[in-house]
């Protein structure tokens, strides 16, 4: 498995993933930009919006921002990836009207966007020209989006939950993130909205796709990326964010990354380290 990050793509930072799956599964978790990604061997399952979707080689997987999801091989000789991680802004930028691309089906059979797709992936890692590879990229975002992706509609979709549950996990994930190193019961903060603690864990539950400790995790995981991004050793950010300590941090990043924050942080500091592309 392998965590590469590459500069001056419009501007930003953009991480990439090659990874081979044997046995582990990811825990549910969410990102803050897409996750896009073609199965290159094997066949993956995850659980995504409710159900469990397959993707086998030669397809795409798209997963939007803030939406809660797992990962894992469908069968015991496991599976192999390639993802990468765009900012919404930059899948906006090819979007007709600006407009934050949506994706109703999470597995995408496109034989040859999926090509494309591998082509961008491997001249972004090998850096030789910077140019082509954000060529590639940006073409590559662009019939994505041109050919895949359909209007939002207004108002919450149909069977996902409504804007009361919606209130109550919001409260919910920023009374956790609020007190990050010392979390409340979850008794004490359904009893401050009013809630009973099935309630408060139900409406959590079906808005976010995890239970509160899960999500907790995730965020302090998110949290302590931001920190090994700036700099500080793993050890220190597994405190700062609340992990007991730097193991841990360790087993969750894992279960969300897919490597451990050493690897992590030594492929941000190899990236930093090279001129960026311009």
């Amino acid at each position: 498995m392998s965590w590469t990050r590459v500069h001056g793509v419009q501007g930003s930072p953009l991480d990439l993933l090659t990874a081979r799956i044997g046995h582990r599964h990811y825990a549910p978790h969410v990102h803050d930009e897409y996750a896009i990604g073609v199965t290159v061997d094997g066949v993956e399952t995850m659980r995504y919006r409710g159900e469990n979707v397959y993707s086998g080689a030669g397809t795409l997987v798209v997963i939007e921002p803030g939406e809660a999801h797992t990962g894992g091989p469908a069968r015991p000789e496991g599976f192999a990836y390639l993802a990468l991680y765009p900012a919404a802004e930059l899948l906006r930028a090819v979007a007709p009207g600006a407009a934050e691309p949506h994706f109703r089906e999470p597995i995408i059979d496109d034989p040859a966007l999926a090509d494309a797709l591998r082509r961008a992936h491997r001249a972004l890692r090998a850096g030789d020209d910077p140019l082509e590879a954000e060529t590639r990229l940006l073409e590559m975002f662009a019939a994505l989006v041109r050919r895949h992706a359909i209007p939002r509609t207004g108002g919450p979709a149909a069977g996902r939950p409504g804007p009361g549950a919606a209130r109550i996990a919001r409260s919910v994930a920023e009374r956790l993130a609020g007190e990050l190193t010392r979390p409340p019961p979850l008794a004490e903060v359904a009893a401050d909205l009013g809630l009973s603690r099935y309630q408060a864990l139900r409406a959590f539950r079906d808005v976010m796709g995890m239970p509160p400790y899960a999500w907790l995790a995730q965020h302090r995981v998110s949290r302590a990326r931001a920190l090994l991004d700036a700099g500080h050793r793993p050890a220190d950010a597994a405190a700062l964010v609340g992990f007991a300590d730097q193991a841990h941090l360790t087993r969750w990043f894992r279960r969300v990354l897919g490597v451990t924050p050493g690897a992590y942080r030594n492929s941000v500091q190899d990236a930093a380290a090279r001129p960026a592309a311009s």
